[in-house]
């Protein structure tokens, strides 16, 4: 896997490219008007995704009939040395259709404690908070 990066203009706006020609566009969000993603909302939205591919990819095998997917993902930061690296990461997976109540749980909780790349990455550092909707209902 690998990604290149090429700055856009001559403040913090980049755009990164991956091996398939994907581009995101990447900013510094404290500036005004910024152009693109902040790196730390990048690996937030990496957790969405990888979790994301993992709960549908479960369910699926399970023959669940999933009609609508939804993920909000959160952060809480904490200062180190000037650094602010994530503490908690805080995911609410919403999901919609004729799916069990108790595979959905199971499917979100092989994502969070086997599959997920990106969340296995973030750790031992950043503890991980999962709940899941279905129907409008917390399982």
């Amino acid at each position: 896997m690998k990604i290149s990066l090429e700055r856009v203009s001559e403040d913090f706006h980049f755009v990164a490219v991956n091996g398939r020609g994907n581009e995101v566009h990447i900013d510094n969000s404290s500036v005004d008007n910024p152009q693109g993603t902040s790196p730390m909302e990048l690996l937030l939205m990496g957790v969405a995704g990888c979790s994301a591919i993992d709960v549908v990819a479960i369910l699926n095998k399970q023959r669940q009939e999933i009609t609508a997917y939804k993920a909000e993902v959160s952060g809480d930061r904490i200062e180190i040395d000037g650094a602010k690296p994530f503490k908690d990461v805080h995911v609410t997976i919403s999901l919609e259709g004729n799916i069990s109540p108790e595979k959905a749980q199971r499917a979100a909780t092989l994502s969070f404690d086997k599959y997920c790349s990106v969340s296995k990455t973030m750790e031992p550092g950043v503890t991980m908070h999962y709940k899941v909707i279905l129907n409008g209902k917390e399982v």
